[in-house]
C-alpha cells in the first residue's frame, strides 16, 4: 500500500476531512519527535500513513460488536493503534506505556490530535495498572500471546474483543496458547501488508494447564 493509497483508503471509509487533517498534524509531530527518540523505525518513516495510520485504523472495523466501555491499548509506544483509534471513534481510550519519554509524547500527541479529553495515559507497567473491564484490548508488538494473555486477562470480560496485530507470527503464537487458553480465535489478513495478520479473539478464558 502506497501513501496515496493509504489516504484514499481512509477517504473511502468516510473519515471526515477534519479527522484526516488532525492525523496529518499527528504525523508531522511524530516525524519531528523521531529525531529525539526512536518512536518508529527509519524504514517506515516515509510510509507512515500506510505502515502506521491505516495499519492501526483497520482495527476499528474488527472491534465491531464490542460492548460499551474503554479500549485498552497495551505498549502504546508511538500511539499505534491507540491514538489513531481515538481519532476515529468516540470510545474512551486507555494507553499503557511505561517509558517516560514516550508517556510525554503520547500526552502531547493526544492534544495535537484533539482527543486529550477521552485519552488516558497510564505511565507505568501493566502489572501496576488497576483492573477495569475493557471492551477492547489491543496490543501491537507488546508481547507474545503466551505472555500477553496472563498479563492482560484481568481486564477482559466475556464480551471483550482482543485485537492483536502479529505479522508473520500469528499462527505460531496461536498454536502456543491453544493448550492453556480457550476462546474464539480467528486470523484476519492485514490490508497494508499481505504477509501480516491480526489475531482476533473473544471469550478468552483459562483452559487446561
Amino acid at each position: 500500500m502506497t501513501e496515496d493509497e493509504a489516504r484514499a483508503w481512509l477517504e473511502a471509509r468516510d473519515v471526515p476531512r477534519e479527522t484526516i487533517e488532525a492525523l496529518g498534524r499527528f504525523v508531522a509531530f511524530l516525524l519531528a519527535e523521531v529525531a529525539r527518540q526512536n518512536l518508529i523505525s527509519a524504514s517506515t518513516q516515509k510510509a507512515v500513513w500506510a505502515r502506521h495510520i491505516v495499519d492501526s485504523a483497520q482495527l476499528l472495523a474488527l472491534a465491531e460488536g464490542a460492548g460499551e466501555g474503554p479500549w485498552l491499548d497495551l505498549g502504546s509506544g508511538a500511539g499505534f493503534p491507540g491514538l489513531v483509534i481515538a481519532a476515529l471513534s468516540a470510545r474512551p481510550m486507555v494507553l499503557v506505556e511505561s517509558r517516560r519519554k514516550r508517556v510525554a509524547f503520547l500526552e502531547e500527541a493526544a492534544v495535537v490530535l484533539g482527543v486529550a479529553d477521552r485519552v488516558t495515559v497510564e505511565g507505568r507497567r501493566l502489572e501496576l495498572v488497576e483492573s477495569f473491564p475493557a471492551a477492547v484490548i489491543s496490543a501491537r508488538a507488546f508481547a507474545p500471546m503466551e505472555r500477553l494473555l496472563p498479563l492482560a486477562h484481568r481486564f477482559s470480560r466475556n464480551g471483550t474483543v482482543w485485537l492483536l496485530p502479529k505479522g508473520r507470527s500469528a499462527q505460531s503464537e496461536l498454536v502456543a496458547v491453544r493448550e492453556t487458553w480457550q476462546g474464539v480465535f480467528h486470523v484476519e489478513h492485514s490490508v497494508t501488508d499481505p504477509e501480516a495478520a491480526i489475531l482476533v479473539a473473544r471469550g478468552i478464558k483459562r483452559g487446561r494447564t
